[in-house]
């Protein structure tokens, strides 16, 4: 029967199941070959914050979320219009977050009494009606993967490992997504292994043609190309942007590159990208706490290296005296704090912006410290070479905050030519005549001597510095003039960011102000309020210590301040104390990123509407 195919502006899809049900593969696969198909996308991957959660229970549902579209995607996307449900749990956990009338496809296999019973279903859903007002079609994947690879090598087990691939097939199907760069890829991935390449191309196709072949769905979707602008894209995670901006830093600045790290999720991937570019003349060290990763990251600083240390939350916190050593010792450092949920350990896996407070206040004494933030994953690419430039020009330890859902999550990234990205200039002082270690330029830098350097020998270390010198001081009117002048050096910083735009009217009655990870939903509840008629501005925050020149020039031509935060209000409590505006606050903390509808309403509720 030929099957109707439904044009849609754009869809959200979501899988979900066990850990071990291969959704994060799943759902990567699909969005590259959303993004081959033309269409923009954003992606949010959801893992457990257990690491051996009880299979069959809520608390292990892995899950990941695609929105994707014909016009430019935002975020990823806020309720589902479809979840691929590969046991009774991962509906339990996502049936409140689809949409009214949303498609399930459940792997109704799974839904014995054993997996019922660790969901905490009474009954079965797919039987008791309890699933009226969605469109739901129970599909055998796990017999049908059997059956599919009946006649393999492969033990039960492997072949139960299978029903991903089948899944994914059907999905591709379904959605009018070409089944060929999967088929490629498990080539590549397999190509040790015959016997997997052999079973999860014969599942791929298998879930293709049951979906060509079975009565059960009528109806096909197609997402048209998005219309982007010219040029090569690739699909990018805000780790691997991360990971590459500090790759192009090292090669624009002419500097090899170390990063000193002690693994820690969401951050850790940085570390394993980076780890692969040693023709690059990356250095990567696996340290043994934090402590170690950062000092080490220090000792490269003075051996003229571009010196990164990565981490989360927690790990920032034991960083601290040894970030107050780099603000002492006045040395160029990258800090990258992919911030997840906490306090202490906290939501491993989950996402927040409850860092800012830490970033640009929590250390012990007067030790001022530029903070940067991603907004998005591609754009963690161009804040990790504005953080490189910024600490090399100012002789600084510079923290760069991303975050567990752009780290994570993916979407189109238009790959920049070589000549487009700027260099970055790099003075080592090499002449003894006239050198002082604590001798200043324009911006308050002092300068930076390579390691070695014959008669520039010098005092390093955590103890007061005498001005100019840079001998130990405890002179009391020096220790306050060198707390005065690294503190100006860092606001000198501000005569080197651009100025804080604002898309929309420049003035009027309400100015959403937002940072970090957060863009994507601003944006796209933004964009839905002024199609209903409201008039709302947007402006972003990539610069939080200093902030841009313009900052309250912009904040006082607005009636209203609206910010949206992952915390209980960090960024208004700075905007409150430094500009003496009173921002509206939009605060949820669930370890997720915004739905687009809570800023949404907010917008609507500040301007009056229903």
């Amino acid at each position: 029967m030929e099957k109707e195919i439904l044009e849609l502006e754009d869809v959200t899809v979501r899988f979900a199941g066990d850990s071990g049900d291969g959704m994060q593969l799943t759902g990567s696969q699909f969005s590259d070959t959303t993004a081959l198909a033309g269409n923009d996308l954003s992606t949010l991957p959801d893992y457990p914050a257990e690491i051996r959660a009880p299979s069959g229970t809520v608390y292990g549902v892995s899950g990941f979320q695609l929105h994707f579209g014909r016009n430019e995607v935002y975020s990823p996307g806020d309720r589902p219009d479809m979840l691929v449900a590969m046991n009774p749990a991962a509906i339990k956990k996502n049936l409140s977050e689809l949409k009214p009338g949303a498609i399930i496809i459940a792997n109704s296999d799974t839904f014995d009494s054993k997996n019922l019973k660790l969901a905490k279903y009474e009954s079965n859903p797919l039987e008791d009606n309890s699933l009226k007002g969605y469109s739901v079609f129970p599909v055998p994947i796990s017999s049908l993967t059997k059956k599919a690879l009946e006649g393999t090598s492969l033990s039960p087990k492997d072949i139960e490992r299978s029903k991903n691939f089948f899944a994914l097939g059907l999905m591709y199907w379904l959605y009018n997504r070409p089944v060929e760069p999967t088929l490629k890829w498990i080539q590549s991935k397999f190509k040790k292994t015959p016997q997997y390449a052999d079973a999860n191309e014969k599942a791929l196709l298998a879930g293709y043609n049951f979906g060509e072949n079975t009565e059960i769905f009528t109806t096909r979707f197609h997402v048209s190309p998005a219309k982007l602008p010219k040029g090569i894209y690739r699909s990018i995670s805000g780790n691997e942007a991360t990971a590459l901006g500090l790759l192009a830093a090292s090669v624009k600045s002419g500097l090899p590159l170390f990063l000193g790290s002690y693994p820690i999720t969401p951050a850790t991937e940085i570390l394993q990208y980076l780890s692969i570019y040693k023709n690059f003349g990356v250095k990567t060290f696996q340290a043994e706490d934090e402590i170690a990763g950062i000092t080490s990251a220090i000792g490269a600083a003075y051996a003229g290296s571009l010196a990164i240390t990565t981490t989360s939350g927690p790990g920032l916190a034991l960083k601290t005296e040894a970030i107050g050593l780099a603000i002492m010792t006045e040395l160029p450092l990258v800090i990258i704090d992919v911030q997840r949920g906490g306090p202490s350990t906290g939501l491993p896996t989950k996402t927040e912006q409850a860092d800012l407070l830490q970033a640009v206040y929590g250390r012990n004494g007067e030790a001022p410290i530029p903070v940067l933030a991603a907004s998005t994953p591609s754009d963690c690419f161009n804040m990790a070479i504005e953080a490189s430039r910024i600490a090399i020009k100012y002789m600084t330890p510079v923290i760069l905050l991303t975050d567990g859902y752009i780290a994570n999550g993916s979407e189109p990234w238009k790959v920049p030519r070589f000549n487009e990205i700027q260099n970055i200039p790099v003075k080592f002082t090499t002449e003894k005549e006239g050198f002082a270690p604590y001798k200043r330029d324009e911006n308050l830098s002092r300068p930076w001597v390579k390691l070695g350097t014959a008669g520039l020998e010098h005092r390093i270390g955590g103890l007061e510095k005498a001005n100019i010198t840079g001998n130990v001081s405890y002179d009391p009117d020096n220790h306050d003039l060198m707390i005065k002048l690294r503190d100006q050096k860092v606001k000198n910083v501000v005569n080197d960011i651009p100025a804080l735009v604002v898309d929309g009217d420049q003035s009027g009655e309400l100015l959403v102000l937002g940072w970090g990870g957060t863009y994507g939903a601003i944006t796209e509840a933004v964009i839905k309020a002024r199609k209903n008629g409201y008039k709302v501005s947007q402006a972003h925050l990539k610069y939080l210590n200093p902030m841009p020149k313009n900052t309250e020039e912009v904040l006082k031509k607005f009636k209203k301040i609206l910010i949206p935060e992952i915390n209980l209000g960090q960024l208004a409590k700075i905007i409150r104390s430094e500009f003496l505006v009173r921002p509206e606050q939009l605060n949820i903390v669930r370890g997720l990123p915004f739905r687009v509808s809570d800023i949404e309403d907010k917008i609507i509720a500040i301007l009056g509407g229903k």
